[in-house]
């Protein structure tokens, strides 16, 4: 783990974005399409320390973007090259746009200064998204990633982030996966060779000091 000093310098508010991943009413909420993803997510706190993240990233400065996956009603436009794809149309509940499965989950807050990306294809919340454009136009050098799944999109995030210059500092305790020894063993042999890790409370004891404002490119 970095030292308090290391990892403050990573986060200063004004230069740093918190991303919170998938964390959707139909993927960690009571009638997900993934009830044990869901239900890791809930019993492990993680979902519990994003929103403590989020609600710290408001205080703080830190601006905030969520991304959710969703899809078209008649699916157009969605992927299916890949098994996990063509199991998701199958699943009961559907990630259609419009609908309450595509709401952030609480206790997640989203605040009018936050931004919703909504991707319709893919595995990442980054490629292919409005996801680095915003980053850029942010200021943004180090990308705090959060959220579900450290099976799939949570390392895709780190990957891009990391791919396209950012800084990534992945909160353990804020990402889940299944089965859950799973994550673990995901951060600590692969996360942790390209991002820094921490824990949400260290986190947390950087966004708390003075606010500074945020420079964006000119």
């Amino acid at each position: 783990m970095p030292s308090y000093e290391q990892l403050s310098e990573l986060l200063d508010p004004a230069t740093t974005v918190l991303l919170t991943v998938e964390c959707q009413q139909g993927v960690v909420g009571p009638d997900s399409a993934l009830p044990e993803l869901a239900e890791e997510a809930r019993t492990s706190g993680t979902l519990a320390n994003v929103a403590r993240l989020v609600a710290a990233a408001h205080d703080s400065g830190v601006q905030v973007i969520h991304a959710i996956a969703e899809r078209r009603p008649d699916g157009r436009g969605a992927s299916r090259n890949a098994r996990l794809f063509r199991a998701a149309e199958r699943l009961p509940v559907q990630q259609l746009s419009g609908t309450t499965a595509v709401r952030v989950a609480a206790p997640i807050e989203v605040t009018e200064d936050d931004f919703v990306v909504r991707r319709l294809h893919g595995l990442s919340p980054i490629q292919g998204t409005e996801v680095d454009a915003l980053l850029r136009n942010l200021g943004c050098r180090t990308l705090v990633v959060t959220g579900v799944s450290a099976n799939v999109a949570i390392p895709n995030a780190v990957f891009d982030g990391v791919n396209r210059g950012y800084t990534v500092v992945v909160p353990t305790d804020a990402v889940a996966g299944v089965p859950s020894d799973y994550t673990p063993a995901m951060v600590r042999h692969t996360l942790a060779l390209v991002a820094t890790v921490a824990t949400t409370d260290e986190v947390l004891g950087c966004f708390a000091r003075p606010r500074r404002a945020r420079v964006t490119p000119a």
